[in-house]
């Protein structure tokens, strides 16, 4: 125990009181004492003493005092008389409630004046002891209660302020995933997007899918570098971009180089980047143009099977602002296909305990050894055969987009 204030004279009797319940010995209370009378003051601190509770005290005679002293030192239970020369009743509770809001505050009333203890209470206190019939094995309960009552209701603000966050996070995010845009339903879309992070709905990877007025069908797939909010927020930004950008009529190394100019502009760190494919279905859907940035080029699906649709690759977004070097791939569809872009968290994965990754190869295969399943039931086998693969040795944000067209 400490004690850095004088106690003051006139001690008065004290009632017989019960053996105390040891306090546990980690925990040390920081006790401000709120009395302008000095026997009742000494009669507080003397059965303090008599108590287990490791503790510092304080004592103040006013609460102009008081509210001085907790501005510059903190502590975990105030000890307040509800009658003071400057602060009456209810009114003190919320002087010091305003001033140390996470403090713990008991009210000292008089025998006459219980009710007073009720509405303090109903205001926002602890608990009330009313004086001569406080022992130390009761003020000792009700110090460590109303400690613990307060801890145990900041936790459980911080925990429905954490919730009612976490559920606007999830409205923003899922309002943020993107819907596809389509005008035709020539074309079946499919996507399956998982984030890395825990208990995230978005993360660094994007995709979109949208129609214009000609027919022709864009496609976008991408992948920026990092984990974290700040990454998932970017790669939102470079979505609604691409997609503005393709409805008012840009296209190929043109819409790549706005894209690198938005990146460039918000990125939070010089050495952010993003990589990502961009493709255009023909409206009679017997060409495609891909456009690759440091991305993985896509896999189609002809009779013949799946296969790697081979295109040049030039520079991920943001790496050498202005020398992307990007060049287009054209090349025939087949009558009845299907494409598949997907980003680094499918394939970068491992492949059992060893050191060896999916890879393209690895994907091709899977596609292969799937056989003829629908998209939707395709890209499930995909991210449960990749993810059983590798063990959870590797995570990562994780986007697929599926298109296919034909019969």
């Amino acid at each position: 125990m400490t004690r850095t204030d004088p106690a003051p004279p006139l001690p008065r009797p004290r009632p017989t009181s019960a053996p105390p319940v040891p306090a546990p010995v980690d925990e040390h209370y920081r006790i401000l004492l709120i009395e302008d009378d000095p026997g009742d003051a000494l009669l507080v601190e003397e059965m303090l003493t008599d108590t287990d509770l490791r503790y510092t005290l304080r004592h103040r005679t006013t609460m102009a005092q008081a509210l001085a002293h907790l501005a510059r030192e903190a502590a975990d239970c105030v000890l307040l008389d509800l009658h003071l020369t400057d602060a009456s009743g209810v009114e003190g509770v919320d002087s010091v409630l305003r001033a140390a809001p996470d403090t713990a505050v008991i009210v000292l009333t008089g025998l006459v004046d219980a009710g007073a203890g009720s509405r303090a209470v109903a205001t926002g206190a602890q608990d009330y002891l009313v004086k001569g019939l406080v022992d130390a094995q009761l003020l000792q309960r009700a110090v460590r209660y109303a400690v613990h009552r307060k801890e145990a209701g900041r936790a459980a603000a911080e925990l429905r302020e954490n919730q009612i966050r976490a559920q606007e996070n999830a409205r923003l995010e899922r309002g943020l995933l993107p819907a596809p845009l389509l005008t035709s339903a020539d074309v079946t879309v499919a996507s399956r997007y998982l984030p890395g992070r825990e208990r995230a709905l978005l993360g660094g990877d994007f995709l979109d899918v949208v129609q214009t007025s000609d027919g022709c069908l864009h496609a976008l797939i991408g992948d920026v570098s990092g984990h974290g909010p700040d990454e998932a927020a970017l790669g939102v930004c470079l979505r609604i971009t691409w997609r503005a950008l393709t409805l008012a009529g840009h296209r190929d190394t043109e819409l790549l180089a706005l894209l690198e100019q938005v990146l460039v502009a918000e990125r939070t760190r010089p050495d952010v980047f993003a990589t990502c494919a961009t493709l255009t279905l023909s409206p009679d859907r017997g060409r495609a143009v891909v456009h690759l940035a440091g991305h993985h080029a896509p896999l189609l699906r002809s009779e013949q099977g799946w296969r790697d649709a081979d295109a040049p690759n030039g520079i991920a977004l943001g790496m050498l602002p202005g020398h992307g070097g990007w060049e287009a791939a054209e090349f025939r569809l087949p009558p009845s296909g299907a494409l598949l872009l997907f980003t680094d968290g499918l394939i970068e994965g491992h492949v059992g305990d060893g050191p060896d990754r999916l890879g393209t190869e690895g994907l091709v295969a899977l596609v292969r050894d799937a056989g003829p399943l629908a998209p939707d039931r395709l890209l499930d086998h995909l991210v449960t055969t990749a993810d059983a693969l590798n063990r959870g040795r590797h995570s990562d944000d994780l986007a697929i987009l599926h298109l296919a067209w034909g019969t």
